[in-house]
């Protein structure tokens, strides 16, 4: 594999599969830092199973948007548990689906259900766009979530007038402070080249806590020249870009492997 990571320093912020991703580094010549900027992600089954039951106790609500097939997936098998899944499928059929991503579209195929509203390249901005012709005043909608609040659908389905349920299926808790404060300093100092980001999540929880400390203004200089973000796809990317990173590199191809690539290929490039 070619040396193009070559005297460069990449900190890897997601925790999963860092060590499959720090080898990637190492065999272009670079030097990975794994720095988790996130927890656990886990399933918080009392939340989740409450959600349900008081989206399926009332009368089916005109919307139900779909943000992730994985949480889909679990809203199911949690119904199933309840054995709640055949009043979950008869809402389902009553209302006006709409979804994010061709994981959930391909996970509605799954249980027979066609979106009749999506998005037009993979992410909340183009989810927002294809809604923005529907009337959604005074509208219940069931918002399903992945692990974060998603506070630019949320705010943006509220000024419709939307009455917004979330459901969140997974929830991400925050990294171990020691290790998002020597990441915060690292990029501030200069001594990484790149941060590699999973999710959204991560890098908010990175500016949370250099908001907290004062630092955040620092952290963006930092993103703006020298170090360059990087995004595994359009939604992390999203993400990163509402918190204010508008320098940062995202493979066509939504995989880890593809980032690095992406990532070697840039400093290639910056080299020349």
């Amino acid at each position: 594999m070619a040396q193009h990571m070559k005297d460069r320093v990449v900190a890897l912020a997601g925790p999963r599969k860092a060590a499959e991703m720090a080898k990637l580094v190492e065999k272009m010549g670079g030097t990975p830092l794994i720095r988790p900027a996130q927890g656990t992600v886990f399933l918080d089954d009392e939340v989740l199973r409450e959600s349900i039951e008081n989206w399926l106790k009332e009368p089916a609500p005109p919307w139900a948007i779909f943000t992730t097939g994985i949480g889909l997936e679990a809203i199911y098998d949690m119904a199933e548990q309840m054995g709640a899944l055949d009043r979950l499928n008869v809402t389902l059929t009553q209302t006006t689906i709409a979804a994010r991503g061709y994981k959930t579209v391909n996970a509605l195929k799954k249980r027979g259900l066609t979106p009749i509203v999506r998005d037009d390249d993979g992410s909340t901005s183009g989810l927002i766009r294809a809604l923005a012709p529907f009337d959604l005043a005074g509208k219940r909608v069931i918002l399903q979530l992945h692990g974060e609040s998603a506070p630019k659908l949320v705010e943006w389905l509220e000024s419709r007038g939307a009455q917004v349920e979330p459901i969140l299926p997974y929830k991400h808790i925050p990294p171990r402070e020691e290790d998002i404060s020597l990441l915060v300093d690292e990029i501030i100092q200069g001594k990484v080249d790149a941060v590699a980001f999973t999710s959204a999540p991560q890098f908010r929880f990175l500016a949370d806590f250099a908001k907290d400390h004062g630092k955040l203004e620092a952290v963006l200089e930092a993103f703006r020249g020298p170090v360059i973000a990087v995004a595994v796809g359009k939604v992390t990317a999203q993400g990163l870009r509402e918190e204010g990173i508008t320098r940062l590199l995202v493979p066509e191809d939504e995989r880890m492997g593809s980032m690095m690539v992406e990532l070697g290929r840039y400093f290639a490039q910056s080299a020349n």
